[in-house]
């Protein structure tokens, strides 16, 4: 790592030197080393750099995990680059790598909070060019975080400290991002186009689902309307012609199926042999016997088995599936997709259960034994209630004495500090490692945290502030939490690259730059330095 570090800055102010050389005096004004650095400081020259790079790491990660499944991979929903920049500076701070994390791209957020149109349900209504704008933001953010932290460095090393390890070992904040793609927003060509746009912005992994596109919902709410598996295929293909055509020759599909909670089709495929693909998903459809007799004119008639059949259609012209295929629709869309391109799988569940995310998956690998999951720990699930509802469940079962509870009203918080609340709670806390190893999750996510924390945050400093508290509700909760937490952004001026232009300036302009810091920078006061020494003038003052 040190060597490939060292020989980047190296080549970079070779290539410096080589240059001025070239173009002579006209050149004399630039410096080597500063061009080398701002060069280290900006690893990723463009999105496809990024692409490449984090779908290396992705398949890494992917490989490492088949060989042992505690390696499980997370990542959080983001809406904004500065969401995403503050993730993964908070991540290198407290863990000290950004290994096995990575961010996700919520489609739902999308809508919800970035669209021109204002805020929007989770049925691709949104403009779908809001979507690589994001990526191409987000990976703007963590970039920038990548050059304020090494030009920091640089600063500490101008100043006499030995950082060169540091220097030389750099991790970058870039990590791999899934990136939502709906349900192709249209046909295979339009599901191609905005493929290319979500790659060359970065994006690694793209997750794509099994809906009609126009008729998308929300894999958490109801009405949803998937598609035949040759139309799917058909995408799959559209996305993977981009990632080739792009030389991101390891990008990776993930393959979302929301037949679980699916109960309608909107078309019915051509069979060409009994058997095939058109054949077993025209087997799930809901049909009544019928004689040639007794059909209406303009009726949709089948021959299954021998026998007339006429699907059953709602009045907009869908068609419905029988009652308890889902399951079935569910490993048969995920095999078919494995075994026509996609790399990893996303099954939209009801609850966040192991043992049905296990029965799936394990029906799964009994034909595709490397079969692994982006598995989607959704706010729309009521944690509390379903881990709670499953140790009630159980401990009915050994005959314990649960009279103190309210079966409907398991909620509660007088039940916190139960035993029914201590086990759930210890189950949700184990949800992700267990699952990783019991029901084949690869990537453990939760699209919509930073939704939910935003307006959590936004209603307790509300109340406060506008309250009895003041200033003090910001002052106690807010700025006083992040001097004691080491939050980088206290210093907001420093993170939004007032420092890092400074430098740049001082570059470009020498002694002539206008630079924003010194000694009337009002940011000063929360360096470690200047605080110890401020109390120090207070005590000499009151003494």
């Amino acid at each position: 790592m040190e060597n490939l570090a060292k020989s980047k800055y190296s080549s970079a102010l070779e290539t410096v030197l080589d240059l001025k050389q070239r173009f002579g005096k006209t050149w004399d004004s630039i410096n080597p080393e500063n061009a080398a650095r701002m060069n280290l400081q900006n690893q990723f020259k463009t999105g496809l750099d990024i692409a490449k790079y984090t779908a290396a790491l992705m398949r890494r990660d992917m490989a490492l995990y088949d060989a042992d499944p505690t390696q499980y991979t997370q990542s959080l929903g983001c809406w904004h680059g500065f969401v995403a920049q503050q993730k993964m500076i908070a991540i290198k701070k407290h863990y000290n790598s950004t290994s096995k994390r990575y961010l996700y791209l919520s489609g739902w957020m999308v809508a919800a909070l970035r669209s021109e149109f204002g805020p929007l349900p989770d049925q691709s209504m949104h403009e779908k060019t809001v979507v690589p704008a994001l990526i191409k933001e987000i990976y703007d953010f963590l970039r920038q975080a990548d050059a304020i932290e090494l030009n920091d460095l640089f600063r500490r090393q101008k100043n006499g400290e030995d950082v060169k390890a540091q220097i030389d070992n750099f991790e970058t904040h870039v990590v791999p991002i899934i990136a939502d793609i709906d349900a192709g927003f249209g046909n295979e060509e339009a599901t191609y186009l905005l493929a290319k746009k979500m790659i060359e912005a970065g994006a690694c992994a793209i997750q794509i689902e099994n809906q009609v596109s126009d008729a998308k919902q929300c894999g958490h709410q109801d009405g949803k309307v998937t598609v035949p598996h040759e139309d799917f295929v058909a995408k799959l293909n559209a996305v993977r012609y981009a990632f080739l055509e792009l030389g991101v020759d390891e990008g990776v599909i993930v393959a979302r199926t929301d037949s679980e909670g699916a109960g309608l089709t909107q078309k019915l495929p051509v069979s060409k042999e009994k058997g095939d693909l058109a054949s077993k998903y025209l087997a799930f459809i809901e049909a009544e016997p019928i004689t040639i007799e007794n059909a209406k004119d303009d009726d949709i008639l089948l021959k299954q088995d021998g026998q007339l059949v006429r699907p059953v259609r709602l009045p907009n012209g869908l068609f419905k599936f029988k009652t308890n295929s889902n399951i079935d629709r569910v490993v048969l869309d995920c095999i078919t997709s494995l075994e026509n391109g996609a790399d990893l799988l996303w099954i939209e569940t009801p609850t966040p259960d192991i043992k049905q995310i296990a029965h799936m998956i394990n029906k799964i690998r009994e034909k595709i034994p490397s079969a692994k999951l982006v598995y989607n720990n959704s706010p729309s699930f009521n944690w509390t209630l379903n881990f709670r509802n499953q140790v009630f469940h159980e401990m009915m079962t050994n005959g314990e004495d649960l009279s103190i509870y309210d079966r409907d009203n398991l909620i509660d918080a007088r039940f916190d500090n139960t035993k029914l609340g201590r086990l759930a709670d210890q189950r949700i806390k184990k949800f992700q490692k267990e699952s990783a190893q019991k029901a084949g999750i690869f990537h453990h996510l939760i699209t919509l945290p930073t939704y939910h924390t935003t307006a959590l945050h936004m209603n307790d400093l509300t109340k406060d502030y506008f309250g009895e508290d003041g200033m003090l509700a910001y002052v106690k909760n807010v700025q006083r939490e992040e001097i004691r937490k080491g939050v980088d952004c206290v210093k907001h001026q420093r993170m939004a690259g007032s420092d890092l232009g400074d430098d740049h300036k001082t570059f470009f302009s020498e002694d002539n730059a206008l630079k924003a810091g010194g000694e009337k920078n009002t940011s000063n006061q929360f360096d470690i330095k200047n605080v110890n020494k401020s109390e120090k003038q207070m005590l000499r003052a009151s003494a």
